[in-house]
């Protein structure tokens, strides 16, 4: 999502390398790009000018570290000018049990989807949630949300017979106490825009349900529209937080970095993809990192600790250092990375690799590699040295793809394993001029990591 953004910042400053202090006259430059960079990025014109405003005060007359450059200085105030735009620290939900928690928002932000996210990622922390389904306008909404709640095995509630929306919260108030819910999550209807009917809906929900937390799900797409939005939301229920949504598309950013200065309501959530999964609690000093292309190594380790075991890393580690890795070993590799999320997410996750752009279709190629090793025997995974012209013309076929798939696929796997034997031998120079080899002829780029 911050992709241009995160290019046209580290562009600006790369200009302030080689002076020896940082001043009003070598700053004026860089912040004018800086401005012009969040501006660009949808980020509301008065935040944008008090942040530059800050950053040059800042920065001005501070002598350089001998350790550090002036660009990395000026990186490190910006950063921390951009966690304080983002709101400093995590803000959690309150503590109290059962935990009510209203969520709020129009037609397409993604508040059903959200809810059902947010109990999945309280149920991985220890709560037992319990979801009420409050739309009962769009069609299909309460099904979608049944079933997300049966997907995440999560209590749920609904009434189709009603149109009663405040009736039908306090019946799954009653549902959920009678389960021993401890977390209570009332997804509400939405409008295409902010209207009278809807406020006076909400309003009236909220009456009844006194929620301990009140969560406007907002599309980061929108940009500042997302921000009035916010606003409007906050005047008429007082929200405790905010949730962004579609954080992993081409939007280009503004609303993340706007709606806490203008509304001072924080971001306590954000969606990173349409899966279950893709949901986090929102750390602005991990965001900042990733804006400026420092990567986010913490969430990174944490994803990989959710998603692969201790026991499966280190036999995954034992089998490459003994170079016994086969297509079994590699497709259950590759699962787990894409249970870590999209490779773009990723890779805006590794340091100094936020700006770099994955191919179009690297998500499809992996999907055909993957296709291409489920449709193989075991034994064939095992030792691929059986498979025949027969055996790669069946692969292929059930795979869906030409055979030249599969012979490109079967000679970039013999090299990788080529290089892991030169590894375990210790022979760095044949290991190099094999790397090279593989460079000039685009390296294995049927291999997701490669």
């Amino acid at each position: 999502m911050f992709e241009s953004l995160t290019e046209k910042l580290t562009g600006a400053l790369r200009n302030l390398r080689g002076v020896g202090q940082l001043s009003e006259a070598n700053m004026a430059d860089a912040l004018k790009e800086v401005r012009a960079a969040l501006l660009a990025a949808d980020v509301h014109f008065r935040v944008a000018r008090e942040f530059t405003d800050r950053v040059q005060a800042a920065c001005v007359g501070q002598n350089v570290l001998k350790s550090v450059t002036p660009g990395q200085q000026a990186i490190k105030i910006i950063h921390d000018e951009l966690v304080k735009l983002l709101g400093e620290g995590t803000t959690d939900l309150a503590r109290k049990r059962p935990l009510k928690i209203l969520l709020v928002g129009l037609h397409g932000s993604g508040k059903t989807t959200s809810t059902a996210k947010l109990g999945k990622l309280l149920k991985k922390k220890g709560a037992r949630p319990f979801v009420v389904a409050c739309d009962v306008y769009r069609p299909a909404a309460i099904d979608q949300l049944e079933i997300l709640a049966k997907q995440d095995e999560l209590g749920f509630h609904a009434d189709r017979a009603s149109k009663d929306v405040p009736a039908i919260a306090l019946a799954g108030l009653g549902a959920a106490t009678a389960a021993n819910a401890d977390v209570i999550l009332f997804d509400t209807a939405g409008r295409l825009q902010i209207d009278t009917e809807l406020i006076a809906e909400v309003k009236k929900l909220h009456a009844v349900v006194q929620p301990d937390e009140v969560l406007l799900v907002a599309d980061g797409a929108l940009g500042q529209e997302a921000v009035n939005v916010a606003k409007a939301f906050h005047e008429a229920l007082s929200l405790t937080g905010l949730i962004l949504t579609k954080l992993d598309g081409d939007a280009r950013g503004g609303a993340a970095l706007s709606i806490k200065s203008v509304t001072g309501v924080p971001i306590k959530f954000i969606g990173t993809g349409e899966k279950t999964e893709n949901f986090e609690v929102f750390h602005p000093d991990r965001l900042a990192s990733r804006i400026l292309g420092m990567g986010d190594v913490v969430s990174l380790v944490e994803k990989a600790q959710e998603n692969i075991s201790q026991a499966d890393a280190e036999r995954m580690a034992e089998k490459m250092r003994k170079a016994d890795f086969n297509l079994e070993d590699f497709l259950a590799q590759m699962q787990q990375v894409k249970r870590m999320g999209s490779m773009q997410s990723l890779m805006g996750m590794m340091p100094g690799m936020s700006g770099v752009q994955m191919p179009d279709n690297a998500e499809q190629q992996m999907r055909r590699t993957e296709a291409i090793i489920q449709s193989m025997t075991i034994q064939e995974r095992r030792k691929p040295g059986v498979l025949n012209g027969n055996r790669r013309i069946r692969i292929a076929k059930g795979a869906g793809v030409k055979v030249v798939e599969v012979n490109q696929l079967l000679k970039q796997f013999e090299q990788m394993q080529k290089m892991m034997k030169l590894m375990k031998g210790g022979n760095q120079q044949k290991l190099m001029r094999q790397m090279q080899q593989m460079k000039g002829r685009g390296g294995l780029g049927g291999l997701p990591g490669f």
